[in-house]
């Protein structure tokens, strides 16, 4: 209870104040980088409530227009059988992967595209909670009438999910009925695909070719009006995304997890031979949009702060985390997320033009990176877009090249000086982040503050890392890039194996080095000059016991001493002593 309490007040803090701690950007780019470009239509989350049908063109309708690659590729008929391809290699190729995709399906892929279809999307991808998954449906009242078995009259019988005893996905009125009502928002925020879909007039697959595979347990769902069955874009895939973005948003924690298992479902239009892979595309880059807008509106406020409040108070405890997590491999995530963003077409169009972030998108990423203000939200945007050229993908606005699992990994390069300022009180994210991204650019970090940010990336930025506050953890060799690394005042700790400083050390008085040492090769390499003050701790583990003599620091010249030494998992009685050499910290054990 005292948890909670303490929690609902940090959590509080968050909401009604909305102060994240700030990136400071020290260096010379002007920031047009980063500058929103207005497409045909305006921008998207000022525009989005135009996404009806009595708008029907791409300067009028934004979900249309954010769309509107497809007519390099596709020019739409006056019905659904004269449309011209202007580029038949990419939808030939379009309808091939589907036939592909449907004839190399496995049964877990046949059984779960079925549940995919069937379901309501706001329950399917419950999954992506993982742990959480069995807390959250009993919070929130969420109920599905389809059930894991498969009737065995599916292949005749059209099955309609009903959801829980109130015929509701979920309950308002629940613990959770604040997430539920996020949720609830977002989906009925302009957020249909029908003006889309009736304005590109594109066919199913199987309307394409007698090859694509439809699941014999979906043959039922198989329209026979062909002229209000459009496939692009796929209107499953839209609400999944739009669904688990909003669920991201709430559990944070969750947040590349969600993001996949909505792929996951985009891709099962797919083994279902119900959409193509440009079908799935479109719907995920429509829904990004329209989650962002969501998120944007002001009337919302107030919900999303209390969903994220309750989640967290609620839903993300020790108590919870029990379900089966479908979705705990991260290298297999990122691996099918980033394949699904492309689907592996040819780049068509110009690979060299540069990111665009849209207006507003930066609230994606708000409760992902709560101690990073909507600036540099935005900078994570820009370094982690998709490249140009690929079909569908390079709209004015840039939606269609946002990368939301990459961007929860942190930044990709340092364009400007990062000021990183973590409240450690404030719990989540603002005590403890890590950024997985290998990091380039010409950028300086800078971490102030109280809470611990862990560098996990190969990482190559030059203007290297300035230590004020809290905690910088090396979880990869080359944690720092290739810059000088100055610790002013809080603490660098070694976790890497060892780990490589590319330029020099400077520690003074109130900084703390701490080296987690595992084996006698466990060495901090520093390739220029080191200059010592402060504070060394030295944590010995996995049983390791040191030898005398051992070298723990190699640097290319010794100035300055440590003021003081701590160790941790020494047997009892044992205790060492420091020795400078000219390069070297050596280890003097004493019995």
């Amino acid at each position: 209870m005292k948890f909670k309490k303490t929690f609902l007040s940090l959590a509080l803090t968050f909401i009604l104040s909305q102060s994240y701690s700030s990136v400071l950007l020290a260096r010379s780019v002007n920031g047009n980088e980063i500058t929103s470009h207005h497409a045909v239509y305006g921008y998207f989350v000022d525009e989005w409530k135009n996404n009806n049908t009595n708008n029907m063109s791409p300067s009028t309708n934004p979900a249309i227009g954010v769309l509107s690659g497809y007519l390099k590729l596709w020019k739409p008929g006056i019905s659904y059988d004269n449309g011209i391809k202007l580029n038949s290699d990419i939808l030939n190729l379009n309808i091939q992967k589907v036939i592909q995709i449907t004839y190399r399906r496995t049964s877990f892929q046949e059984h779960q595209a079925y549940l995919d279809d069937r379901r309501n999307q706001n329950y399917s991808v419950l999954d992506g909670l993982g742990p959480y998954k069995d807390a959250f449906i009993k919070g929130a009242g969420a109920g599905t009438t389809i059930t894991d078995v498969i009737p065995k009259d599916a292949i005749n019988v059209q099955y309609t999910d009903k959801g829980n005893a109130e015929g509701n996905w979920a309950e308002e009125s629940s613990d959770l009925g604040s997430v539920v009502k996020l949720v609830d928002t977002i989906r009925n925020s302009a957020a249909s695909t029908t003006p889309a879909k009736n304005y590109y007039k594109y066919p199913r697959p199987w309307r394409w070719s007698d090859k694509v595979k439809v699941l014999p347990t979906l043959v039922p769902e198989k329209s026979t009006n062909p002229s209000s069955d459009g496939g692009f874009p796929s209107g499953h895939t839209n609400a999944a995304t739009i669904d688990a973005i909003a669920l991201a948003y709430a559990v944070p924690e969750r947040y590349q997890e969600m993001l996949t298992r909505a792929s996951e479902l985009g891709n099962d239009r797919i083994v279902a031979g119900m959409h193509s892979p440009l079908d799935v595309i479109g719907g995920r880059v429509m829904a990004t949009a329209i989650a962002a807008s969501a998120l944007n509106n002001r009337d919302n406020t107030a919900i999303k702060n209390a969903a994220y409040l309750d989640a967290q108070t609620k839903l993300i405890i020790k108590e919870n985390a029990i379900s089966k997590d479908r979705f705990g491999n991260y290298s297999e995530n990122k691996k099918n997320y980033t394949q699904r963003l492309t689907y592996d077409f040819p780049q068509i169009g110009d690979k060299n033009k540069p990111m665009v972030v849209p207006k507003g998108a930066e609230v994606l990423l708000e409760t992902r990176f709560p101690y990073l203000d909507a600036e540099n939200r935005r900078w994570i945007l820009y370094t982690t877009g998709i490249p140009s050229g690929y079909p569908v993908l390079d709209d004015s606005e840039g939606w269609g090249r946002i990368n939301l699992f990459a961007a929860a990994d942190g930044y990709a390069s340092f364009v400007k000086d990062v000021t990183v300022t973590m409240d450690a009180s404030k719990g989540g994210f603002n005590a403890e982040d890590s950024w997985i991204n290998d990091i380039s650019g010409n950028g300086k970090l800078i971490k102030n503050g109280t809470g611990k940010l862990k560098l996990k990336g190969d990482n190559k930025y030059r203007g290297g890392t300035e230590i004020n506050g809290g905690d910088l953890e090396a979880d990869s060799k080359k944690a720092f890039g290739d810059g000088d690394v100055v610790n002013n005042s809080g603490m660098l700790t070694k976790e890497a194996d060892k780990l490589n400083i590319r330029g020099k050390y400077v520690q003074l008085g109130n900084g703390t080095l701490e080296l987690n040492i595992y084996s006698k090769n466990d060495v901090l390499r520093i390739k220029d000059e080191a200059n010592f003050n402060g504070v060394l701790k030295l944590n010995f583990l996995n049983r390791y016991v040191p030898t005398n003599k051992e070298v723990i620091i190699k640097c290319g010249k010794i100035g300055g001493r440590f003021s003081s030494v701590a160790t941790a998992g020494l047997p009892s009685g044992d205790r060492v002593n420091i020795l400078y050499k000219n390069d070297q910290v050596v280890l003097q054990v004493v019995k």
